[in-house]
């Protein structure tokens, strides 16, 4: 009974958040869409409007995992049993987040957007994501979908926090907005090397490149940044197939 409510929640929990993110530009809450929200902060670690289109492969994946783990085969599942309820309390945060942003409350946006993140970490490390064997089925209904997300969660808390210290008019310690996001092109790129080395995680790794890739075509009229995004997103391949190539450990 307890492993039949999980899968039930879960599902609910991922109908919800298609709704909601539906809505929220159908609508849209506050009489705003969220690219109307985004244009009010001139930040530059931003990608171009087609890159959010990734939107609709994470809905896809969440839809291909709701439907894998509520199969009665998948009921006792362990994997399925640890993460359930996480990845239902991040189909919440998802949720929040988006009322938090349409009605403008971009400080807690940023706690809600950190909060999502941890939980996505928490289910990636607990579905063993590089680190043991499954199936066929589950790898693309589970696993794939999963570090997509976070491929672009990550991202996307980078991005909210850069448009939160625009909100707040930080001053970047005397820093020009520019070498700040050349800053976090190196951050990113630590981030995704590590990913890479221990994980050796594809998925993720092509997310950040697809943002990357976006930057440098949105701010194409700030050369070092087209340079900085594009050296950073080739750095970021260059590592993953040094990854690949390696020996790999058996695993479990």
């Amino acid at each position: 009974m307890k492993d039949t409510l999980r899968q039930v929640i879960v599902v609910i929990s991922v109908l919800a958040t298609l709704v909601v993110n539906v809505l929220a530009n159908a609508l849209p809450f506050n009489g705003l869409s969220t690219a109307q929200i985004s244009d009010q902060f001139h930040v530059y670690f931003v990608p171009a409007g087609y890159v959010f289109s990734i939107w609709g492969l994470i809905y896809i994946g969440l839809i291909a995992y709701a439907v894998f783990q509520a199969l009665p085969a998948q009921r006792e599942n362990p994997r399925m049993r640890k993460t359930g309820y996480v990845a239902a309390f991040a189909g919440l945060a998802n949720c929040v987040w988006l009322f938090l942003w349409h009605y403008e409350q971009f400080l807690l946006t940023l706690v809600v957007m950190i909060s999502l993140l941890v939980l996505l970490i928490l289910v990636y490390l607990d579905l063993g994501i590089g680190r043991t064997q499954v199936s066929a089925a589950e790898m693309w209904a589970v696993r794939v979908p999963f570090s997509i997300y976070l491929g672009w969660i990550t991202a996307a808390t980078i991005a909210n926090v850069t448009d939160v210290l625009y909100f707040l008019n930080w001053d970047g310690f005397g820093i020009a907005a520019r070498d700040w996001t050349l800053i976090l092109f190196g951050a990113v790129l630590v981030i995704a090397g590590l990913m890479s080395l221990t994980r050796r995680d594809i998925a993720y790794n092509l997310v950040i490149v697809w943002a990357l890739v976006g930057i440098a075509v949105k701010q194409a009229a700030a050369k070092s940044l087209v340079i900085g995004a594009l050296a950073t997103a080739v750095l970021v391949l260059a590592v993953l197939v040094y990854s690949l190539t390696r020996k790999r450990p058996a695993l479990s």
